[in-house]
């Protein structure tokens, strides 16, 4: 297969264009991305040398139908991972969340449709997100399952939504072959500072604050990013076309538990002392609208195409937390900006 994968230069992106390279030797990669904020071509920058002739890198908008349609005809399946993605920012400004999570995701729609038209057996893959759900008490014991009603909860969440109930569209007006699946919170390498796990990690090794929400009794459900790519490509290969399929890491655990996991491990990984660095955790004042539980039910996709994690929560936070302490330069460059100014020249004049 050609795939074309939008957003590879970020955190889940670039997981899933390493995992399809290494699982899948015949396939080929298309890497889209507009190169924003936390798109990092550094992620993938051995992946042209380790497979030569197979991966190409595109930087482009994917509201920019006359770059999308050539690049859509030409691919087998197309995975879109590309989104605006943080919360916070949406509460700041939704602009970007409903230009880039809705109306690309719509022109990738469009390409498709007008370039495979009816009865192909090409697929595309929406990638979207529990959050699409709204939320759950702490006290109540359901999870969500592919049939629950949509309730988003926040700019973010509301534009996921829309997307994703346009790509479900286009399968039922159009017979496109769409895949949807909903996500619980993904961590591991290449994630982008401004989220939970990798900022409480940076912060604890520098001394700094370690800011909670709230409470901290957020709950959520933890799933490897590589756990994530696995089901991802098995949707996208083998899944039914029109159907949705949640991925959950059956990992739930409170905000701040998680934070006081993760001071552990890197207190035990750097020789700090624990108890200084707990002493770092600063309850801040809540996000607006903040969903209280997310809880995934993955039972389909076990049903259905046999997948399961394989990364248990112990040992994804474990490794995850070593990437990070031997990736400090990389996170320094992400952190300062400094790698968006050496891609910015590099591809000027392509």
């Amino acid at each position: 297969m050609l795939i074309l994968v939008t957003g590879g230069c970020g955190f889940i992106g670039s997981n899933f264009v390493r995992h399809v390279l290494a699982s899948h030797p015949g396939d080929q990669v298309v890497n889209l991305d507009l190169l924003t904020y936390a798109g990092n071509p550094a992620n993938l920058a051995d992946v042209e040398a380790d497979y030569p002739g197979r991966y190409r890198f595109v930087q482009g908008d994917i509201c920019d139908a006359a770059l999308v349609g050539p690049l859509v005809a030409q691919a087998d399946g197309v995975a879109h991972f590309a989104a605006e993605s943080h919360v916070d920012r949406s509460i700041e400004d939704a602009q970007a969340f409903v230009r880039t999570n809705v109306l690309g995701t719509q022109c990738l729609l469009h390409a498709a449709k007008q370039a495979w038209g009816d009865g192909q057996e090409r697929r595309f893959l929406y990638v979207s997100t529990d959050e699409v759900y709204g939320a759950l008490r702490l006290e109540d014991g359901r999870r969500f399952r592919e049939d629950w009603p949509l309730d988003p909860k926040s700019p973010y969440s509301a534009s996921k939504a829309a997307g994703d109930q346009l790509a479900r569209a286009y399968h039922h007006t159009f017979g496109l072959q769409v895949l949807v699946t909903r996500c619980s919170n993904n961590y591991g390498p290449y994630q982008f500072p401004e989220k939970l796990i990798p900022l409480m990690i940076l912060n604890a090794l520098a001394g700094r604050e370690l800011p909670v929400y709230g409470d901290g009794l957020y709950v959520r459900d933890w799933l490897h990013v590589l756990d994530h790519c696995r089901a991802s490509d098995l949707v996208l290969r083998q899944g039914r076309p029109g159907e949705v399929y949640n991925i959950g890491g059956n990992s739930e655990l409170a905000n701040l538990e998680l934070v006081q996991r993760l001071i552990a491990l890197v207190a035990a990984k750097s020789g700090q002392d624990q108890e200084r660095l707990a002493g770092l955790i600063r309850h801040v004042k809540d996000r607006p609208g903040h969903d209280r539980r997310y809880a995934i039910d993955a039972g389909k996709l076990e049903r259905e195409l046999g997948f399961t994690p394989q990364m248990g929560l112990a040992q994804g936070l474990e490794r995850t937390v070593d990437w990070y302490l031997s990736h400090q330069e990389w996170c320094r460059r992400v952190t300062s900006g400094e790698y968006r100014q050496y891609y910015q020249r590099m591809y000027a004049g392509r």
